[in-house]
């Protein structure tokens, strides 16, 4: 067992985890927080990408045991209370969704690709978000919803 501490969308956190507990597992499992999606757990949909350090990872792909002292955002941590992260909101406003299964990794990899590109061509959308599958949409909403964000953002 491995004794960690982290902090998680601005709360402290400590826990003690096998040591081959995953950090999707513990987000989900022992901490409740479920946006974190499992989708393929071979690090290939980017379903359970989470911000560590401000990075994003792909949580499946991470031992807890890893992720120990680092600070960790989630889906759940993106929003200010009722007002959503101008990613989410484009998401919303440009229909970037239809069945939601992936949206929390998508809405975490376009944070992070707009962290390090703030303006980004479609070429470096469709680079930035390609560890991303998703299964409904053809991405065409997405892109446009990477574009408002960035705007937004701007």
């Amino acid at each position: 067992m491995a004794k960690i501490e982290l902090t998680v969308n601005g709360t402290r956190e400590a826990r003690e985890v096998e040591d081959r507990t995953l950090l999707v597992d513990l987000l989900r499992d022992h901490l409740g927080l479920t946006g974190t999606h499992i989708g393929c757990d071979t690090s290939q949909c980017g379903c359970c990408t989470v911000h560590v350090d401000g990075r994003a990872v792909k949580s499946c792909t991470m031992l807890a045991a890893q992720a120990n002292g680092a600070t960790v955002v989630t889906i759940e941590g993106m929003a200010k209370g009722d007002q959503l992260h101008p990613v989410q909101q484009a998401f919303t406003d440009c229909h970037a969704l239809q069945c939601g299964f992936c949206t929390p990794g998508m809405i975490m990899a376009t944070a992070a690709l707009l962290k390090d590109n703030p303006q980004p061509t479609d070429e470096e959308i469709y680079h930035g978000l390609e560890g991303n599958l998703c299964r409904c949409t053809g991405y065409i909403n997405i892109v446009k919803a990477v574009k408002q964000a960035a705007e937004t953002m701007k």
